[in-house]
């Protein structure tokens, strides 16, 4: 039985001062439950409720949550916080709700929620008792996981409060965090239904570092302490989340704790902190770059339900919670978390790669007065272009057009100007050379050759006529000053064909499209890239390598600037 092997498991912790460090580094089962491929997005009753969450509340939150816009946004999972459950166990060890905030127990209340269409969430510890002193799940793992995978939830917050004190601490409470979370995870697997695990530990007072581990156990893990309504606490954690991008992706993400955008109480139970719109804006914006989970913390229900005890949200706080665009640079699939440029001075410059190639840059003012913050598409990562770059300000709801890669803007005190940059694609009929990113060399037609079917290779860039191209407004890649277009050989653009120069004729084999990302692409029957044979080899990118189109993989072979 797993409850004598703990036990036997502590005995030997206790005669040796190296047990720790081996079963720390005992090999991890990764977790592959398929869930959260982008950060969760949701509400937590915690930060507004505390200990006092209802099921008359969590109902009225699932309304206004269906009603108002925000699960159709994304938000989507309804968490009730610690306190829910009853102080003791039944006679047959299972946990109770507490009869008098949920009288009709979490499955009916998981029905309801579900019927809003929004997922269902819990709270539990890996330790004997929560915070606040009800019965952990440490030593029940696989009875509780059965219990509220039968209730219907679809979210575990798995929190790690030691309620005695950790000198004290006795049998499995001294086993490592991450072996403790691990039989939860296992547990909940065993269940075969589908539940985010979220590790809402305080790593800083802990001196535990789950980003590093996270992903094995968990699709979400807290990397500092609680934090609460104020501005401080929130540039606290952006700051503590940079240094940890690499940690983060799909199915497993660094969380820096719930949003208070809208919220007017704490975690320190103060209730006159909250944020500026300046600052909810900047609250969601680093979010966003940073790729974490968007949780709410905030008092979701209508003025009505809310009454004169609450802090109902306003519709100003509500808009940014429904900002779509910058939603959507939170729940980009590429999943590559953001990170910082500079922070020099309280004037932050961050930066987050997007599928597509587009940029995600967000300029953070910290300090109390309005300042100009700076950056490049150069230094961004974006790639040269010709024709400039798109800046779409994501909170104005407008674009501009930077010619020399400046971007630039006067941020507010305390907010936050959020771009997604892309470099512009060439005009139709300017002439421009065609760089390769892997090699440095041009596009060009071989020997200066202007006969049907000559070869299209890569070589240095010297600026002649046969290096220099075009595309026009109907797709065509045109060559010799408008003279040949660039096709398949054959007349085919099939997987692994050759391009050569042909008379320009408008069939689909002669038809590209350069993307934001430096792809060229071929028509949407074929979608195939422009690539440079071999060129993701050591062998390859040496002058005289033909061109083919292939499979597009994202290489840098794959990618040219329009220079």
């Amino acid at each position: 039985m797993r409850v004598l092997s703990r036990l036997l498991l502590s005995a030997c912790l206790s005669l040796s001062a190296l047990a720790l460090p081996l079963l720390a580094a005992e090999p991890a089962h990764a977790l592959d439950n398929g869930l959260a491929r982008t950060p969760p997005m949701g509400w937590n009753s915690w930060d507004t409720f505390g200990c006092n969450a209802t099921e008359q509340i969590v109902k009225d939150t699932a309304d206004f949550m269906a009603a108002s816009g925000l699960r159709d946004a994304g938000y989507q999972y309804l968490t009730i916080d610690d306190c829910w459950m009853s102080r003791t166990r039944d006679s047959s060890g299972n946990l109770l709700p507490d009869p008098q905030k949920y009288p009709d127990g979490l499955a009916t209340l998981a029905a309801y929620v579900h019927g809003k269409g929004l997922k269902f969430g819990v709270y539990e510890s890996p330790t004997y008792h929560t915070c606040q002193g009800f019965p952990g799940s440490l030593g029940h793992e696989q009875q509780d996981a059965r219990t509220i995978a039968g209730w219907g939830v679809d979210f575990l917050k798995y929190d790690n409060c030691l309620a005695s004190d950790p000198n004290q601490r006795v049998g499995d409470e001294k086993l490592p965090l991450q072996t403790r979370d691990g039989w939860m995870r296992d547990a909940l697997a065993a269940t075969g239904r589908p539940v985010v695990l979220s590790l809402s530990l305080q790593p800083a007072a802990q001196g535990e570092t789950p980003w590093v581990w996270g992903k094995s156990v968990a699709n979400m893990w807290r990397i500092d302490g609680d934090r609460d309504a104020s501005f401080a606490g929130l540039t606290r954690l952006i700051h503590t989340d940079l240094d940890k991008s690499q940690y983060a992706g799909p199915g497993g993400w660094n969380d820096i704790d719930m949003l208070e955008t809208g919220n007017y109480s704490s975690a320190a139970n103060n209730p006159v902190q909250r944020l500026s719109y300046d600052q909810e804006k900047t609250e969601l914006s680093a979010a966003a770059v940073l790729a974490a989970p968007l949780i709410s913390g905030a008092d979701l229900r209508t003025a009505a339900a809310a009454g004169s005890s609450g802090y109902p949200i306003s519709q100003q706080d509500l808009s940014v919670y429904l900002n779509r665009d910058v939603i959507a640079v939170d729940q980009d699939s590429l999943g590559q978390q953001g990170t910082a440029l500079s922070t020099a001075g309280g004037l932050d410059v961050l930066r987050r790669p997007l599928a597509g190639g587009d940029v995600a840059v967000a300029l953070i003012n910290e300090t109390s007065a309005p300042a100009v913050v700076s950056t490049t598409a150069s230094a961004v990562g974006l790639p040269a272009s010709s024709s400039g770059y798109a800046l779409n300000d994501l909170w104005a709801h407008s674009t501009s057009v930077s010619a020399d890669g400046a971007i630039s803007a006067t941020v507010p005190a305390g907010g936050t100007v959020l771009y997604r940059v892309a470099a512009r694609p060439v005009t139709s009929g300017t002439a421009t050379k065609l760089v390769s990113a892997s090699s440095g060399r041009c596009l060009d037609a071989w020997n200066n050759q202007t006969a049907p079917g000559t070869k299209i290779e890569i070589w240095d860039c010297a600026g002649g006529a046969n290096q220099t191209w075009s595309f026009t407004s109907n797709g065509d890649l045109r060559t010799y000053n408008g003279t040949q277009c660039l096709g398949g050989a054959g007349g085919s653009l099939a997987w692994g064909t050759s391009v050569v120069i042909q008379p320009c004729d408008g069939s689909a084999a002669q038809k590209w499209r350069l993307n934001a990302d430096g792809s060229i692409t071929t028509p949407s029957q074929y979608g195939l890239c422009l690539d440079v044979t071999g060129g993701n080899l050591p062998s390859g990118n040496v002058n005289g390598t033909t061109v083919e189109v292939y499979g597009c993989n994202g290489g840098a072979n794959q990618r040219w600037t329009a220079q």
